[in-house]
């Protein structure tokens, strides 16, 4: 009876744990695409510098397609957990348990992999600014579609400050990406008029600022320290689980030849 009673427990907290991998591998796949992009745009910008080494050192470890099929796998893993859980089949909690342990093992490893600080200075946010020269230019749309998409993002104008636009191009005015409450014309329009309806922070610091880390990459790497003791508590839960199972059906076989 005693026994029972914990088996009962056991597939409870399973069941809980569960219902918990599915939430935070959504989680993660949420958060990895949102930080995805961005990050391909301060690569675009980034492009043969050091801050483009840095940011591929700082967050592709957090998207890349291993860590995002690992997060796809646990949602597997965690239905198939579920069902082994429900049925007290030992062959799908055995499945379940080998399962966690890999996706432990590459979540250790990349958790070991982002430990190292990317070398970056503010001084490399210069390097940005011959990126400003091609903006506008027909063969450059590419480039003159990151720039407007950083800046009403990120909320920045130019690399240091707005007038980086009016030194290195041929530009009179910003972009109307510059703009605060953006509309056509409307960079013209604060140029002469009122400064203030500008952004008034360059989108260097900005670009500095998200190599450093993001609240978004620190969720991440919270949500990584949490799924891995969370596995290790399903782990745990499983084996005894198992041993439990396995301890009662070898009861059952012994109390079966007694009976007849």
């Amino acid at each position: 009876m005693a026994r029972e009673h914990a088996v009962r427990c056991l597939r409870y907290l399973l069941h809980a744990l569960n219902l918990l991998f599915l939430l935070m591998a959504v989680c993660v796949l949420g958060v990895a695409a949102w930080i995805r992009d961005s990050l391909n745009s301060i690569l675009t910008l980034a492009a043969h510098t050091r801050l483009e080494d840095a940011a591929v050192l700082t967050y592709s470890p957090a998207v890349h397609p291993v860590i995002i099929a690992a997060s796809c796998f646990l949602i597997l893993v965690a239905m198939v957990g579920y069902c082994g859980t429900l049925r007290c089949n030992l062959l799908l909690l055995s499945w379940y348990f080998c399962s966690l342990l890999v996706i432990f093992c590459v979540e250790l490893a990349s958790a070991v992999w982002t430990y190292e600080e990317p070398s970056v200075q503010r001084s490399d946010m210069i390097s940005l600014k011959p990126r400003l020269h091609n903006f506008g230019l027909q063969h450059h749309q590419w480039l003159t579609h990151t720039w407007n998409h950083f800046q009403t993002e990120f909320q920045c104008c130019g690399v240091i400050y707005f007038t980086d636009w009016l030194e290195l191009t041929e530009m009179e005015w910003p972009p109307d990406s510059c703009c605060t409450n953006q509309y056509p014309g409307c960079a013209r329009h604060a140029y002469f008029h009122d400064l203030s309806d500008l952004y008034q922070e360059g989108c260097g610091p900005k670009i500095y600022s998200f190599i450093r880390g993001t609240r978004q990459l620190q969720f991440l790497r919270f949500l990584g320290v949490s799924m891995g003791v969370a596995q290790i508590l399903a782990m745990a839960l499983t084996v005894t689980l198992l041993w439990a199972l396995y301890f009662g059906q070898s009861l059952k076989n012994q109390r079966t030849p007694d009976q007849t």
